[in-house]
């Protein structure tokens, strides 16, 4: 099971650091309930092994000015691997694309792009999603208003998971 090489003190460095990124070494120990010195030879090996990926600030983007958010399901003409990573690699290049994903089913790609108006998000449309080589289609939706938003994974379901296992 992945995740299983974790202990219990590690999920907890986990947890707390999903919820708060900025808080000190000497806090995170106090917080799982461990000295400083071990507390950050464990997070530096978290970040070695590929658990913690990096440390982001959450910025609001209507605050700073996109005031548009929008998730286009994308499909494609060919589904062949290089054709697929062709389309990745191109959505990695768009900066008003954050997140792309593919999918099964009648959608090959959901992006979720975000864009300072309608205008500027049309422009990408029409002028580059569309225009891509192999999209065959494009679908929109664009968010009024978003009602959760919590990054990372639910610590707490992971830990029930664990403690039914043991």
């Amino acid at each position: 099971m992945p995740g299983a090489k974790l202990d219990p003190i590690d999920r907890m460095i986990l947890a707390e650091l999903q919820a708060d990124g900025r808080m000190t070494n000497v806090e995170l120990a106090r917080r799982v309930g461990i000295s400083a010195p071990p507390c950050l030879r464990r997070v530096r090996t978290l970040e070695e092994a590929g658990f913690i990926r990096g440390y982001h600030a959450r910025v609001d983007v209507r605050e700073l000015g996109f005031e548009v958010q929008v998730f286009a399901m994308v499909r494609l003409h060919r589904q062949a691997e290089a054709d697929l990573k062709a389309f990745e690699q191109r959505c990695r290049d768009w900066s008003l694309v954050r997140e792309c994903h593919m999918l099964n089913g009648e959608i090959d790609f959901i992006l979720k792009c975000v864009a300072p108006d309608l205008s500027s998000f049309q422009n990408f449309l029409t002028e580059q999603l569309l225009a891509a080589e192999n999209v065959a289609s494009v679908k929109t939706s664009l968010v009024i208003r978003c009602a959760k938003d919590d990054p990372g994974v639910p610590f707490d379901v992971l830990e029930e998971r664990y403690r039914k296992e043991a």
